[in-house]
């Protein structure tokens, strides 16, 4: 439950962080970058330790987060402001996302995180649980990978110049896995920790890896 907790928060706060584009070092990428790929440790460690079922059920519940978060937002911008309150535009700008930005946005991590959770499951099951760093980082990579090939065209295509979009593309992948690897030490200790502790190793040998099947748990 806590991990889901974690994973809804690192969803929305990146939802909200990726209206900054950010440039570090001549490398443009968005804001949300902080927050995102941690979103995909733990759907890497769920997988892990709970199975598809589990993560299944929980990408869902981000999904409802995400679209309440923006529906929310929405009706806050169609409120009449105070006639003293300057900070309309700012608000409005930080929540006011355009649909095809929201849309992107939720396409992609749906897409990304059931690939992310598809591929961990099913190289577990082909190395008998073994090659967890292996299993981690390649199935980060098609996640995210999958991610930022759909969100940028939709959210940003006609916007930022083509060559500008593929740039912000290969940074966000190449970034997003240097984050992995870069937190990858504490993951294996995380998910060792939750195996000791929860007394679990789930294989998914009789899942089914259909999206829709939210109620099998």
């Amino acid at each position: 439950m806590l991990m889901a907790i974690l994973f809804n928060v690192c969803l929305v706060a990146s939802n909200l962080l990726e209206t900054k584009v950010i440039q570090i070092a001549g490398v443009t990428a968005t804001a949300g970058l902080m927050v995102f790929p941690i979103s995909y440790i733990i759907n890497d460690c769920i997988a892990e330790v709970w199975g598809y079922r589990k993560i299944r059920l929980v990408i869902w519940s981000g999904f409802a987060s995400n679209f309440l978060v923006i529906g929310f937002a929405q009706l806050s911008i169609l409120l009449p402001a105070a006639p003293f309150w300057e900070g309309e535009a700012a608000f409005r700008f930080v929540f006011g996302l355009a649909p095809r930005i929201a849309a992107a946005s939720l396409l992609a991590f749906l897409v990304g995180s059931f690939i992310n959770a598809y591929v961990m499951s099913r190289m577990k099951i082909a190395s008998e649980g073994r090659h967890f760093s292996l299993r981690a980082m390649l199935s980060t990579v098609a996640g995210e990978g999958v991610d930022s090939l759909i969100f940028f065209p939709i959210a940003f295509g006609g916007l930022i110049p083509a060559r500008e979009l593929v740039a912000m593309v290969i940074a966000q992948i190449g970034l997003k896995t240097l984050y992995e690897v870069i937190a990858l030490p504490a993951t294996i200790r995380i998910v060792r920790w939750m195996k000791r502790i929860e007394k679990v190793d789930a294989y998914d040998y009789d899942a089914s890896y259909n999206p829709l099947k939210v109620k099998d748990v």
